[in-house]
């Protein structure tokens, strides 16, 4: 119902320290399109694509793209969705955004802001296999039903490490989170081996958080912040 995840889109202050960032990470930039007026660009490890957005009135939000986003306006608007933003016309780049129980921001644009970069198809980052956008949500019943209304498949899963409830897509995956756990949208990666994922990460001057969340302390994870602030969280694979 959506249409097709486009970008995770972050918001930045400083766009040339978070392009710094992941590409250190090993993230290939894309070519961007003339979409937004403020500074903008791409990133994508193969499986992840970060929209990096410098502005001060941009929010971050996940965004998908919607063809003829007008023509189909109408089957959102029957979800009694409670839009923050719609900028609709002929002189405009269309865009519609509202926010889940949660407090997430979703946005839906009417076409593709940038070229895919190419990348060879077993490429992978630093960060390792990329799983799912974690998100904090206190009532996860509402945010799971209201994820389930706009297409994706919710499933509860209490064996995880991290219970949670993980709504699945075609293009993406989000996982639905306790806030002690996940304070804020996450990137969420699996590592093959822990110890030599930190290591490579210290020789690229990329170094562990200060404060992590109780429940990930106990983990065999390993939690670091982007410069805008995204949090990133690199697990063990488990058997």
């Amino acid at each position: 119902m959506l249409g097709r995840f486009l970008e995770f889109s972050i918001a930045t202050p400083d766009i040339r320290a978070s392009l710094s960032f992941y590409g250190k990470l090993g993230f290939s930039p894309a070519e961007v399109g003339e979409a937004w007026s403020h500074p903008y660009a791409v990133v994508s490890d193969g499986r992840i694509v970060l929209g990096l957005h410098q502005s001060a009135e941009f929010d971050s939000s996940l965004t998908f793209v919607k063809p003829d986003l007008f023509k189909h306006l109408g089957s959102f608007e029957r979800l009694d969705l409670a839009f923050e933003f719609k900028r609709l016309g002929n002189d405009v780049f269309n865009e519609v955004g509202w926010r889940d129980p949660a407090g997430h921001l979703i946005r839906l644009v009417e076409a593709r802001t940038f070229s895919p970069p190419e990348r060879a198809p077993n490429a992978r980052s630093s960060c390792g296999y990329f799983l799912e956008i974690a998100l904090p949500a206190a009532a996860r019943d509402a945010a799971k039903a209201h994820w389930e209304a706009l297409g994706f498949v919710g499933m509860d899963d209490d064996e995880s490490v991290l219970p949670h409830v993980s709504c699945t897509s075609d293009t993406i995956d989000v996982g639905l989170y306790d806030p002690s756990q996940v304070r804020a949208p996450t990137l969420l990666f699996e590592v093959d081996d822990l110890k030599a994922t930190m290591a490579a990460l210290e020789r690229l001057g990329v170094t562990a958080a200060k404060r992590v969340p109780t429940a990930v302390k106990s983990l065999p994870a390993l939690l670091v912040d982007s410069p805008e602030g995204t949090p990133i969280i690199m697990s063990a694979a488990t058997a």
